[in-house]
């Protein structure tokens, strides 16, 4: 499974990652890193870096997904865009622990704001590249009972905040990318299976990668003898050339 598959909801991906902070955090609070061990004893340093994550999480959950959608829309992978992402949220999350070891503490460290950032962005990272790896993972079947048949339909596999307008399909590998007018993401099926599951949308298929809608083509774009059509939400579409006498039979463009 990749990540973005429409098996990781968004309720399930927050439940992830708020396991994956507590669990870091009583981790953290129990090794003692970045000399944190001198800190007293195990139980506020764990407190510590329990609501320390808890933050990150917020700060990260609330953040990520908007860039995860951004990024999802110009078929950028997630290992792309990560990591910049992280180096830029670690600092506010350097300061939200910094002020949280002076509430819990109650005194001034001298570690400085630099080493500090550092320190944040290593947390950030582990915890970030640990949910990333989990969510690329296919979810366990509950129990020994037989999976439920998925659906022909990729609007069915579709998160429910994306929708179920359909403006095209995007074949990559073994997978289909959906694009609605609220974002994409991935199915696992094959292009003829999403477009014959597609019922009741007036489309074509305009290049043995891709089917569009025909009600998402606001018009055509001619780069020499390269054609495309452009889309709702600013896509483009290729048209391959010997699609592009039906199209226009048919009154594409």
């Amino acid at each position: 499974m990749k990540i973005g598959d429409s098996r990781w909801g968004v309720g399930r991906a927050a439940r992830l990652g708020l396991a994956v902070a507590t669990g870091l955090g009583v981790l953290l609070g129990l090794v003692g890193p970045f000399g944190s061990y001198m800190n007293g004893a195990a139980p506020m340093r764990v407190l510590y870096w329990v609501v320390s994550l808890w933050a990150g999480w917020a700060l990260f959950g609330l953040t990520l997904p908007l860039l995860a959608r951004q990024a999802m829309r110009r078929g950028l992978s997630p290992w792309l865009w990560a990591p910049p992402s992280v180096v830029l949220l670690a600092a506010p999350m350097t300061l939200i622990s910094r002020a949280l070891a002076q509430m819990v503490w109650g005194r001034t460290f001298e570690v400085g704001l630099l080493e500090w950032f550092g320190q944040s962005l290593i947390v950030s990272a582990v915890a970030t590249g640990a949910i990333l790896w989990l969510m690329s993972r296919p979810p366990a079947a509950a129990g020994t009972a037989a999976a439920a048949p998925l659906s022909a339909d990729p609007r069915d596999r579709l998160p429910v905040h994306l929708g179920r307008e359909v403006i095209c399909l995007q074949m990559e590998d073994h997978y289909v990318r959906v694009h609605t007018p609220l974002g994409s993401d991935l199915v696992l099926m094959s292009l003829s299976q999403a477009m014959a599951g597609l019922t009741g949308v007036e489309g074509g298929q305009t290049h043995r990668s891709w089917w569009v809608a025909r009600a998402a083509v606001v018009g055509a774009a001619e780069n020499g003898r390269n054609l495309s059509l452009r889309l709702k939400g600013g896509l483009t579409a290729p048209v391959s050339r010997a699609r592009v006498a039906p199209l226009r039979a048919a009154g594409w463009f």
